[in-house]
C-alpha cells in the first residue's frame, strides 16, 4: 500500500497500467487498491489472481471465490477499471481470465527428497472454495479459461484492427517460463502456476507473430522475467514481496511500473531479468535431477 500510494498523481495521467492479479486478500484492500490506482492512471486494466480470491479473512460470508470474483469485478465497474478487452490509443489491450491444473507440468519430478505436498505448500486449497463440481485441477482451469468466450467477438475485432497487441493473465501458459524444477525451492511450483488452456487461447490471438506485434504479460510466480518464444514476447515485472524486492531478482519498486510500450513500439528489454538471461544462453533441461548447489543446501539442512 505504501508503494501504490506513493506513485504521483501526475506523472501517469496519460498512461495505460496493466494489473495482473493479486492485489489485495480482501475486498476492502481490493477495492481502496484500485481506486489509488485509478486516480494515478488513465486506464487500468485487471485479471484476478489466486491472492484476490482467498476467503479467509474476509468480513463478508460468500457463497464461494466465484462469488467474491463475481464482487471484485462489480468493484471494477463501479471504479472504472477494466476487465474486458479493448484498444486504447490502436493498441490492443487482451485480459484472459486463468487458473492453474497440475497437469500443466508435463516435466521430470525431483525425487530423493522429502517435497510438502501441494496442499501443504499452497494456501489456495484451503482458502479458496468453490461450488460443487469444481475444485483445483483442469475442470476449474477450464471453467476460468471458458470465460473468456463472452469476449471472443471483440478479441476478433482487435485481431483486425491492431497491429500491436498485449494479452495479460495471472497465471503461466507455458512451463519455460518457470525455472526448472532442480533451480527452485519448492520444487513442485510447476504443478500450481500454469494452463495449458491459456497457452491454446494465447496462441489463437497471436498465432500469426507475423502479421502483428504481440506481447503477454502474466504474473503469479514474482520472477522478473522477458524472453521471446515462438514469436511471442513474455513479460513479468513483479511487484514482489518485499523481501523480494530487495534482492531485485524477483521483484522491482523503484523501476515499476515497468513501460512495455510507448510511441507506436514495444520498449526495450526489462532488465535484469537474472532467469529468462539466464535462459537465453543456458539450454533448458528438464530431464535433469540434479539439485542446484542452494537447492540442495536447503534440503540438506531440512532432513
Amino acid at each position: 500500500m505504501m508503494w501504490v500510494r506513493s506513485l504521483s498523481s501526475d506523472r501517469y495521467k496519460k498512461d495505460v497500467l496493466i494489473v495482473a492479479g493479486d492485489v489485495a486478500e480482501t475486498c476492502g484492500n481490493f477495492v481502496l487498491t484500485m481506486s489509488l490506482l485509478r486516480e494515478s492512471f488513465r486506464h487500468v486494466f485487471f485479471v484476478p489472481g489466486n491472492h484476490d480470491l482467498w476467503l479467509r479473512r474476509e468480513k463478508h460470508n460468500y457463497f464461494s471465490s466465484l462469488d467474491k470474483l463475481d464482487k471484485l469485478l462489480d468493484a471494477c465497474e463501479r471504479l472504472g477499471v477494466e476487465t474486458k478487452p479493448s484498444i486504447v490509443d490502436g493498441l490492443g489491450i487482451i485480459p484472459l481470465y486463468s487458473w492453474y491444473h497440475e497437469s500443466f507440468d508435463e516435466e521430470r519430478d525431483i525425487t530423493g527428497i522429502r517435497i510438502p505436498s501441494l496442499e501443504m505448500a499452497c494456501k489456495d486449497f484451503h482458502v479458496c472454495r468453490w461450488p460443487d463440481g469444481l475444485k483445483n485441477g483442469e475442470t476449474l482451469a477450464l471453467y476460468f479459461d471458458c470465460m473468456n468466450d463472452k469476449n471472443w467477438n471483440t478479441v476478433k475485432d482487435i485481431q483486425r484492427r491492431c497491429s500491436h497487441i498485449v494479452s495479460f493473465s495471472h497465471f503461466l501458459p507455458r512451463l519455460e517460463l518457470c525455472p526448472e524444477k532442480r533451480m527452485l525451492f519448492y520444487p513442485n511450483l510447476p504443478k500450481i502456476i500454469g494452463s495449458n488452456f491459456l497457452e491454446t487461447r494465447i496462441r489463437s490471438i497471436h498465432g500469426d507473430a507475423g502479421k502483428q506485434s504481440t506481447c503477454h504479460v502474466f504474473g503469479h510466480t514474482h520472477f522478473c522475467w522477458d524472453m521471446i518464444l515462438d514469436g511471442i514476447r513474455y513479460v513479468q515485472a513483479p511487484l514482489a514481496y518485499p523481501k523480494e524486492r530487495k534482492r531485485r531478482m524477483n521483484g522491482g519498486e523503484d523501476w515499476l511500473p515497468f513501460c512495455i510500450y510507448a510511441d507506436g513500439r514495444f520498449a526495450e528489454k526489462l532488465t535484469p531479468c537474472y532467469w529468462s538471461d539466464y535462459y537465453a544462453v543456458n539450454p533448458r533441461t528438464p530431464n535433469c535431477t540434479q539439485l542446484a548447489p542452494w537447492v540442495a543446501r536447503f534440503y540438506a539442512k531440512t532432513l
